[in-house]
């Protein structure tokens, strides 16, 4: 996988327009779903991963005691930074620019780890697992999500279909790379290769409401790495390319307001307890 969909892409206004655009609709409800979970299982030392702009960051904060430390992590410090502007000073919350594959942390500093739509991005998602079991104190969860398919996710498969319909001979990819880690069997056979146990999963949907095709449109488009690419081919205008999107959208699902389903998977394992 290429840096630029490891967390390069995501720089410059990128993560503010991501924030604003998509953060809505994409993650604030999944990161809620995620921040209850997480506030059930007791922690007073919790690691985030892949944190992104601090949605689910502001999720977690708001749900758990505020004795309880919350470090947040990204590798991309342009998206760490709209993630600081979220908290006071006194939030009990610390920002750490850290790879998830390398974390720079003592074995077994954490009661718990959360990622949001983080580690469909990660190159080597085993590694990765093995990296935050040993951050994670004996008896501790990984608790994280990952999207189900493209296809399971119509919004975006309508993004991926439209754009890609612009380069038929070399279609961008990066709308598929968020919905590609979708096997809930596959992922659990990694989460044990990395030496987790007590693995389990379901599926979560929930529609979000949408207020105006462009705001998403111009999210999707603006919001992720694909302006920087549709400029780089220099064949269309992404201004152009958003409307075509947000047509598309109306099309399909009707005028607004509305709301469009999304559909994903909430993940758990436990570090297992030292004998």
């Amino acid at each position: 996988m290429s840096d630029e969909l490891y967390g390069g892409g995501f720089s410059g206004d990128v993560p503010a327009v991501y924030d604003a655009h998509l953060g809505p609709v994409l993650f604030e409800g999944y990161a809620r779903n995620l921040a209850l979970r997480a506030a059930a299982l007791g922690a007073s030392r919790v690691l985030e991963l892949a944190a992104g702009t601090g949605i689910s960051s502001r999720a977690l904060r708001d749900a758990l005691d505020p004795s309880v430390s919350i470090t947040v992590t990204d590798l991309n410090n342009d998206m760490l930074d709209v993630a600081r502007a979220k908290f006071g000073p006194d939030e009990n919350v610390t920002f750490v620019p850290a790879d998830a594959m390398s974390l720079a942390f003592e074995d077994g500093a954490f009661d718990l780890l959360v990622c949001q739509f983080g580690v469909m991005f990660v190159p080597d998602k085993v590694e990765a697992f093995r990296e935050a079991r040993r951050v994670l104190a004996p008896g501790g969860t990984f608790l994280f999500n990952s999207w189900r398919s493209l296809q399971d996710n119509s919004p975006m498969a309508i993004a991926h279909a439209v754009i890609g319909a612009l380069y038929p001979e070399n279609p961008p990819a990066f709308y598929t790379v968020p919905f590609s880690y979708c096997d809930g069997a596959a992922v659990s056979a990694d989460l044990t290769s990395a030496g987790f146990d007590g693995i389990a999963h379901e599926t979560v949907s929930q529609d979000s409401s949408i207020e105006d095709w462009r705001h998403i449109a111009h999210g999707m488009v603006f919001g992720t790495p694909m302006a920087a690419e549709i400029v780089q081919r220099g064949v269309h205008d992404p201004q152009a390319v958003a409307k075509m999107l947000a047509d598309a959208l109306r099309d399909h699902y009707g005028e607004t307001p509305t709301a469009l389903p999304f559909s994903a998977m909430v993940f758990t394992g436990r570090n297992p307890a030292e004998a």
